[in-house]
């Protein structure tokens, strides 16, 4: 969550060094600026990934010249030959105590990561005594042997709970708590001063500890542990706004969990399966961003398909007569501190057969929290998923999710009949009204693999004069076999607003000369609702390319002006250090902080 918390008075110009020389570069000391945390993914629990409280950054001053890269941590701890890659996006506060390591008794500026190779490290973010930016304060190893030989100690973006001074983060590997399958994830609490566990952790999401017939809130599906079965905690971790609750949301080979751990009695306490059996396969919750929560302390969490059964069983890879069975849908939980997960509402596509089946499904995009003003629109409690493979933004009322907790509709053509909020337009994919389809071409066969158009998380804001934008990235396709990218491959989206009536999605802009490969999610920064700038991380290579290979792909920070999409900003090949997939930049205080082998900071250089 990204809040101002004070002023910080940021003092004469540090020297540090760039992510791309060992030569110092002086940074600029900017005026007063208001000081910032950022403790989880997309900003804050209704992953708006919208800052705006930076007064240091605008369009101006970034196309400007004089903004590029600062500094630069070392490089993180490999595991054996394997180097360490962020999939998880840096967290930053302002001001920490440090109580261990050479800042001890320092107040600092520290940015938490973690990273494939299974550590977690505190960096400092603003230089100090003896301290410069980029020096590492402490490192945690979270596993003795990261998952799929280093390449997947930690995928998920943690999240800081300054109340409690803790540092959430889990990690896979074989610790002493393995099973047969060598594919263990761990929760940890780690101390934010020093790095060291907290006592009775790290909690082991085991099969011992899950498969309590008390636990699962849909049926019968098992935590199974096997060789042919693989968990992964992609999903950003979200709390419960008490801090009482943290929320996990596993993707597996044929199914997708969403975990509710108790961070006082450090235990889970509730789970929800997508599927409620072990013959059902079908919805992982992969997406990066994770779960979003309302300030109605409501859950969200998109799942996928199964491609194996897809291309196996056909429409009937998706249950659709099937009670409890959730694969490519949204789903909405109340977390009831007695009884546990209840869902509440789900949305499911019209289309969710033909394109389940071929794996294009939206569990690849992550849902975002949207509110309107008071009284402007008969919905303003809106949810929203931008992206996801076949590159549709919907939007829905989250107060009446047109979906029932029994089982989804049964399989469709028609997308006039979609039951999200739909535009009154017609669609040109289908001279009918229907969801708004970004990316183009849209397609039910092609979408899964390097042919998918999305697989981040939009992000929204909303300008001085009170209108709000929603903002979507991924690529166009072209190409035989549709995997080759084009533009657009960034949407500006407004909310249509009356009162008395529905809100509804209508295109504004789309960005025509940049081309993404498989970017990271956007975010947003902006001094209130002016200067609003959309920052990105694109891997600049398909999502099927080897990122451990002897020659990784080079990532590019861009930046574009939120109002007209004109591109600001561009690094240059080889400023950015090879990174893992879907990873998003922390913009605060000036910086922007982006986690590749290493931390990297860009921002304002004195001239």
């Amino acid at each position: 969550m990204i809040r101002k918390t004070s002023t910080a008075f940021l003092t004469a110009a540090i020297l540090a060094f760039p992510a791309t020389s060992g030569m110092a570069q002086k940074v600029a000391a900017p005026a007063a600026a208001p000081a910032v945390d950022k403790v989880m993914a997309h900003n804050d629990r209704g992953r708006s990934g919208w800052n705006d409280k930076e007064t240091v950054l605008n369009p101006a001053n970034v196309a400007g010249g004089s903004f590029g890269p600062l500094w630069a941590s070392p490089q993180f701890d490999s595991f054996n030959a394997t180097p360490p890659r962020l999939f998880s996006a840096p967290l930053y506060l302002h001001a920490v105590k440090m109580t261990a390591g050479p800042a001890r008794g320092q107040t600092l500026g520290v940015t938490y990561v973690s990273t494939t190779a299974g550590y977690a490290y505190a960096v400092a973010t603003r230089g100090g005594k003896g301290i410069a930016p980029g020096t590492i304060l402490w490192k945690t190893r979270l596993t003795e042997a990261p998952c799929n030989k280093g390449q997947m100690g930690n995928y998920g973006t943690g999240i800081l709970d300054p109340k409690t001074n803790r540092f959430y983060v889990t990690s896979c590997g074989n610790t002493k708590n393995t099973d047969s399958s060598g594919n263990m994830w761990n929760a940890h609490a780690l101390d934010l001063g020093t790095g060291q566990q907290l006592a009775g952790w790290p909690v082991a999401l085991s099969q011992t500890m899950i498969d309590n017939p008390a636990l699962n809130r849909n049926g019968k599906r098992t935590w199974r542990m096997a060789e042919n079965l693989r968990y992964v905690q992609r999903g950003a971790l979200n709390l419960s706004a008490d801090g009482q609750r943290l929320y996990l949301a596993f993707g597996a080979d044929s199914v997708g969990w969403m975990l509710v751990l108790d961070t006082v009695q450090k235990k889970v306490v509730s789970a929800f399966s997508a599927t409620p059996d072990d013959e059902q396969n079908g919805g992982g919750m992969w997406a990066q961003g994770g779960p979003a929560v309302d300030e109605q302390g409501r859950l969200y969490v998109s799942t996928g398909s199964n491609l194996n059964d897809g291309i196996a069983m056909g429409y009937t890879s998706m249950h659709p007569d099937q009670p409890n069975s959730w694969a490519h849908s949204i789903l909405q939980f109340q977390d009831d501190r007695t009884n546990g997960l209840i869902l509440t509402g789900t949305y499911t596509p019209y289309n969710y057969c033909q394109s389940g089946k071929a794996d294009i499904d939206i569990g690849s995009s992550p849902v975002i929290v949207v509110d309107l003003p008071a009284g402007s629109s008969a919905t303003t409690r809106l949810l929203s998923l931008g992206g996801g493979k076949q590159g549709n933004i919907y939007l829905l009322d989250r107060d009446r999710m047109p979906g029932g907790a029994y089982k989804r509709h049964g399989c469709q053509l028609d997308p006039a009949e979609d039951l999200s909020l739909l535009a009154p337009e017609v669609q040109p994919e289908w001279k009918r009204r229907g969801p708004i389809n970004l990316f183009k071409p849209f397609s039910d066969e092609f979408g899964a693999y390097d042919q998918a158009k999305s697989r981040t998380s939009a992000s929204y804001y909303r300008d001085d004069a009170g209108k709000t934008w929603i903002y979507v990235n991924g690529a166009s396709k072209k190409g035989e076999s549709f995997n080759t990218s084009m533009p657009p491959g960034l949407a500006k989206v407004a909310v249509i607003a009356s009162p008395g009536a529905d809100a509804f999605l209508r295109v504004d802009k789309l960005e025509m000369t940049k081309t993404f490969h498989n970017p990271g999610s956007p975010v947003i920064s902006s001094n209130a609702g002016r200067d609003a700038i959309i920052w990105m991380i694109d891997q600049n290579a398909p999502r099927t390319v080897n990122l451990f290979g002897t020659k990784p792909p080079q990532p590019l920070l861009y930046a574009f002006d939120a109002a007209t999409l004109k591109p600001i900003y561009q690094s240059e090949v080889g400023q950015l250090f090879p990174t893992g997939n879907y990873g998003e930049p922390s913009v605060v205080e000036g910086m922007v902080l982006i986690g590749t082998d290493r931390l990297q900071a860009f921002g304002l250089k004195a001239k």
